[in-house]
């Protein structure tokens, strides 16, 4: 499975999500589900916009993962 990485990114870069959160000018329900990987999916919009804002790459905010 696959969990995007955005809160370890925003502690590397010493940003908080609150600052992520009014870059991104998402509902706040939709941007806590998507930083706290509680979606099944993602717009490209908002992908391009996670890259441009954090300054990385697709590769850079997902993580895989293994159920135990």
């Amino acid at each position: 499975m696959m969990r995007l990485r955005i809160i370890e990114i925003l502690k590397e870069k010493g940003k908080t999500k609150y600052w992520l959160y009014m870059q991104m000018g998402l509902s706040y329900q939709n941007f806590n589900r998507i930083v706290n990987n509680q979606t099944t999916g993602i717009k490209f919009d908002n992908l391009k916009a996670l890259c441009d804002i954090l300054e990385c790459t697709p590769n850079d905010l997902f993580d895989e993962y293994h159920d135990k």
